[in-house]
């Protein structure tokens, strides 16, 4: 799958079903290529103008289900 693919998808926490943001980046291992972490961009309200929700960093291991619109994650949030 390539990125760009990636960064379409919402996703959404399993734990209350709230949407978390959309994909903006990763972090994976140089060596092998697998990838580590996603991180997703919190959702801005009001064009950033009220403040923002804060980034999520989400270890692969939590991705529970990537589909073609959406990707499934389980995490508590703080």
């Amino acid at each position: 799958m390539l990125f760009s693919e990636f960064k379409k998808k919402e996703v959404i926490n399993l734990k209350d079903c709230q949407k978390l943001g959309k994909v903006c980046d990763f972090e994976f291992d140089e060596c092998t290529g697998q990838i580590f972490k996603l991180i997703v961009r919190g959702n801005n309200k009001w064009g950033g103008l009220f403040g923002c929700e804060p980034d999520y960093v989400i270890c692969y291991k939590d991705i529970k289900q990537i589909g073609p619109d959406i990707i499934i994650v389980d995490i508590c949030k703080k």
